[in-house]
């Protein structure tokens, strides 16, 4: 993990913008790219054959490929991206490190550490399994972040839950390698989760943790003023009789249920809560009320173009999501950080 650098996001400034083009627009991405979902994979399928599957399935190969494989998967795959982005908004907000993403924290490492020893330990190896592991894993490494923060002279500030995040972070990056080494079942398991991917998960799986997602996204949506008073400054906050310390408590658990929950159930997916929060907040500045719901829908759409990516460029086989978008972010975000939409 690279060294943390904590910058500043402007705080809520009247601005003309234009949020219902920016739904629009981001709602016609997501029907595009779940079309696209649904219909392209290894086994081709015609436009007719998807509406059949859909509408009147009748229990051809074609029905079972739409209903019990891409169609899960494409709702899968909302879910991670809607979660992730949303969870990107709250770390920069929270942190005011333009550079945050779900992973400062601890939250991936936790969710990581937990899955392998779940498996060392317990031998568990099936995704339904080790799921709640990796919850547990991230909600604790939250926690201990919180804590590490907390313990400092000045509370839990942006810097000191940064550095407590990467410390957390590397500690137990450290001990999860050294589980991966030793024991070639736990890396196999390792391998496959990690690589970040939406496929063999199914519809059970999405519906786990469907509600850790939706209370992550309500707890969101309420600490939504905070981060806007947050932005002036804390000491503008407090003066302003926001309870700083309580805001940033519900800002980080809705950022665990949130990257928790998809870690667990789809790998460490990086880039979306990097990104799309910058990509919201172009279009229609850093009111918290408007970044909240269209990174979720931003982040959704990188997703599942991501995937749909991954199963075209190695046709027959495929690319995991979490690699797709590791080669795509890189130069996408320096290409951000160049055009000056994060202001170091």
């Amino acid at each position: 993990m690279g060294t943390t650098v904590v910058g500043r996001l402007a705080p809520p400034v009247r601005r003309r913008s234009r949020p219902w083009l920016a739904l629009g627009l981001g709602l016609g991405a997501l029907a595009v790219v779940v079309v696209l979902s649904i219909a392209v994979g290894a086994s081709p399928t015609t436009p007719g054959q998807v509406w059949d599957a859909l509408v009147a399935p009748t229990g051809a190969p074609s029905d079972v490929v739409v209903r019990e494989l891409r169609l899960p998967r494409t709702l899968l795959g909302i879910l991670v991206g809607a979660a992730l982005g949303v969870a990107g908004v709250l770390m920069q907000g929270h942190t005011r490190n333009p550079l945050a993403d779900p992973g400062l924290l601890g939250i991936s490492g936790g969710a990581a550490f937990c899955v392998v020893l779940s498996t060392t330990v317990l031998g568990v190896t099936d995704v339904f399994g080790y799921v709640w592991f990796a919850f547990a894993g991230a909600a604790l490494a939250a926690l201990l972040v919180f804590t590490l923060g907390a313990a400092s002279r000045g509370g839990p500030t942006p810097v000191t839950l940064a550095l407590a995040g990467l410390a957390v972070s590397e500690l137990l990056l450290a001990l999860t390698s050294a589980m991966v080494l030793g024991e070639g079942p736990s890396l196999d398991a390792y391998r496959f989760w990690a690589a970040g991917a939406l496929d063999d998960r199914g519809a059970a799986l999405t519906l786990q943790v469907l509600p850790f997602v939706l209370l992550g996204l309500v707890l969101a949506i309420a600490n939504v003023r905070a981060l806007d008073v947050l932005a002036l400054g804390e000491d503008s906050a407090r003066g302003l009789g926001q309870d700083v310390t309580r805001a940033r408590l519900v800002g980080l658990v809705a950022v665990t249920l949130l990257t928790g929950a998809s870690v667990a159930v789809a790998g460490p997916i990086g880039f979306v809560g990097l990104v799309a929060p910058h990509v919201v907040r172009s279009l229609v500045g850093p009111a918290h009320g408007r970044l909240i719901p269209l990174a979720a829908l931003v982040g959704a759409v990188l997703v599942l173009a991501a995937d749909v990516v991954g199963r075209l460029v190695v046709r027959p086989a495929e690319l995991a999501v979490g690699i797709v978008l590791g080669i795509v972010g890189a130069p996408f975000f320096v290409a951000l950080i160049r055009r000056r939409m994060v202001k170091l």
